[in-house]
């Protein structure tokens, strides 16, 4: 069977445009109105990617900011054209890039959920097949007709979300807007882009998010300035992508902050070995004047960004202001622990809802054993991100 999407080596090419001018006075700026000067800079921000995409894929898409995700999806779309390559599609699409693509403000949300059905193909009866779903599922039903103006901007993703979802195309493209959605909203959408999967339909899914993109995706491929490194079972590709983001176990600020308090320096060592773990973080801070008694916390965090937990080492505010540089020591139990790459964030505030400073994922560390050594096979991720010890014994 051919594959629902083939991407052949599309490239898009943006235009950049820079003025050449010196300083100039005003009466200089007036006179030399009309002489002015300007280059136009290539930026590629996609070069020859080229995938295919079979049906039932869920193919997660990932890579930092300015990567080409977003440009990618816009191509596939069809919201933009590409500047070389083809497309070649046997499906229908719906996309879901921003917040109201597609919607019109001055329509009620009813109107727009018809509206945008019509521009994804879909006839009026199975728009009208699948209406009561799309209302239940965005919790509009009371505002359906009012006009969309009026919707906050969850209201109009929640509705975008649902009509994209619940429509029948055989092709879903959704990019990371999810992240302006609520928890409840959040874990909503990952179940249904599940069940979306499960019926054989076909996915693209951009997410930073890479818990979520792992338990969605089967595949998943990493863009880097514009290209493509790597691409194949999504685990893999993930575990490609962290390796190069990896911190040191040494992080130091590097410009003075206006905060009353933060973290100058943070540092972590490994310490034992199995079932023995530990970790101990060492800490320097600038304190204010203006600064209330702080305490800090540190969440670690695994290779798919869950926090496995948070330490707090002292929940009694206990830094105050001091002229010179404080230095302190914290010591966490990890014991348990699978093996993989964790990351730190540290954060220092004076009560749970008063932010001095956050810096987050700023170290890391790496486990290589299994938490039990007499396990002749390893423990995987999927097993859950610690091993609780346990006991038995026979009662009868």
């Amino acid at each position: 069977m051919a594959p629902i999407l083939q991407i052949q080596n599309i490239s898009k090419r943006f235009a950049i445009n820079h003025e050449q001018q010196p300083y100039l006075s005003l009466r200089d700026s007036i006179a030399n109105v009309f002489k002015k000067t300007s280059s136009t800079e290539d930026f590629w921000a996609l070069k020859n990617i080229s995938f295919d995409v079979n049906e039932g894929d869920a193919v997660g898409i990932i890579g930092k900011n300015g990567a080409g995700k977003s440009t990618l999806l816009k191509i596939l779309s069809k919201i933009t054209p590409p500047t070389s390559g083809r497309i070649i599609g046997r499906g229908r699409i719906a996309s879901l890039l921003e917040v109201g693509t597609g919607f019109h403000p001055e329509l009620s949300g009813r109107e727009n959920v018809f509206m945008n059905g019509s521009i994804l193909g879909m006839k009026r009866a199975e728009i009208l097949r699948n209406f009561d779903a799309i209302v239940d599922f965005a919790g509009v039903e009371k505002f359906i007709d009012t006009p969309l103006k009026h919707y906050s901007s969850g209201m109009q993703l929640r509705l975008a979300f649902a009509v994209a979802a619940f429509l029948e195309n055989e092709i879903l493209i959704i990019d990371e807007v999810l992240a302006v959605g609520d928890a409840e909203f959040q874990k909503k959408c990952i179940s249904k882009m599940e069940s979306v999967t499960s019926t054989g339909r076909t996915l693209l899914f951009v997410s930073h998010d890479l818990n979520s993109l792992s338990k969605i995706c089967n595949k998943a491929l990493l863009l880097q300035q514009g290209q493509i490194v790597t691409q194949g079972k999504t685990t893999d590709v993930i575990a490609n992508y962290l390796h190069g983001q990896q911190q040191s176990n040494v992080w130091q600020q590097t410009k003075a902050l206006t905060t009353e308090t933060y973290f100058t320096k943070v540092s972590t060592q490994l310490n034992g070995t199995q079932p023995n773990l530990s970790i101990t973080i060492k800490f320097e801070l600038h304190t204010t004047a203006a600064v209330k008694p702080a305490f800090v916390a540190f969440n670690i965090l695994n290779q798919l960004g869950q926090t496995i937990g948070q330490a707090i080492p002292n929940t009694t505010p206990f830094i105050m202001y001091s002229a010179t540089a404080q230095q302190f020591e914290c010591t966490i139990n990890i014991n348990g622990f699978v093996p993989d790459t964790y990351y730190v964030s540290a954060w220092i505030g004076s009560h749970y809802a008063n932010t001095y400073d956050w810096q987050k994922e700023i170290i890391s560390f790496q486990i290589i054993e299994s938490p039990q050594l007499s396990r002749t096979y390893p423990h995987r991720a999927d097993c859950g991100a610690i091993v609780p010890s346990s006991t038995i014994k026979q009662l009868l």
